[in-house]
């Protein structure tokens, strides 16, 4: 299990802490695109605007310099990733994560298909997938998060929580409900994970993820900020017990 169970993308604009995972080697960058497409590895694509959308590596045109990923041309989320300013494609090879812009961006329309092309990354990032212990809810205890839409306070959420860690979650949020951008710090959260497990928290939106068409939803991975003491024991016997029942159900 790991802390972040779905790609998030992070800002690279000039850190130059990240040279240690910063990719430039036209070969190395080749296999991992490659190794992308040939396992058929679920690719989000993250634009600028919040917008994200799940897809596979499609093609990989060497000689061209061109990937090109599948796509459903009548969702709109494809085309606003198109006119997004800037998009990053974000994707786990087991334990690695994989982080490349996606630039150039054009839809190319088949007879029966169509598909987004874009420039072959001329670098990528590759991280190490982090190792704290993560466990799935049960939907039964109907584990939910609470809080004011950060940009309209007038319309309260009550989302369920799809995950947790010690140090986060992630949350399911219908399409039907206005979008929460990433980056924003949410204030007044009221976590219910069961009836025994209730405690205010700040959550930072870190990304926003496609799940599958059907989901009618997005993920919000979101990480915990200034968890008091109570809080974090309450949660850690919360993330005990919910793997201990996951076990027995497991044996059943």
């Amino acid at each position: 299990m790991f802390s972040d169970t779905q790609p998030a993308p992070l800002d690279m604009t000039g850190d130059a802490s990240l040279s240690d995972f910063r990719i430039q080697d036209a070969v190395e960058i080749r296999a991992l695109l490659k190794a992308l497409m040939e396992r058929s590895t679920l690719v989000n694509l993250c634009g600028a605007d919040g917008s994200a959308y799940g897809t596979t590596l499609w093609s990989l045109d060497t000689q061209n310099r061109k990937v090109a990923f599948t796509v459903d041309m009548t969702a709109p989320t494809v085309q606003r990733l198109v006119e997004s300013e800037e998009v990053t494609a974000v994707a786990y090879l087991d334990q690695i994560k994989i982080q490349f812009d996606v630039a150039n961006r054009l839809l190319v329309h088949g007879t029966r298909s169509c598909v987004l092309q874009a420039a072959m990354p001329r670098e990528l990032f590759r991280f190490q997938r982090r190792a704290s212990f993560r466990v799935r809810t049960l939907e039964r205890s109907a584990p939910t998060a609470s809080f004011r839409h950060p940009q309209m306070p007038e319309i309260r959420l009550d989302l369920r929580v799809l995950d947790v860690s010690i140090g986060g979650c992630a949350l399911f949020l219908p399409t039907d409900l206005p979008m929460v951008e990433p980056g924003i710090q949410v204030r007044g959260v009221q976590m219910a994970l069961d009836p025994d497990t209730q405690f205010p928290a700040q959550l930072n939106i870190a990304h926003v993820t496609a799940i599958h068409p059907q989901a009618k939803g997005v993920r919000l991975g979101c990480e915990f900020r200034g968890l008091d003491s109570e809080a974090q024991r309450a949660l850690q016997r919360y993330i005990d017990a919910t793997q201990k029942r996951r076990r027995m159900l497991s044996l059943d």
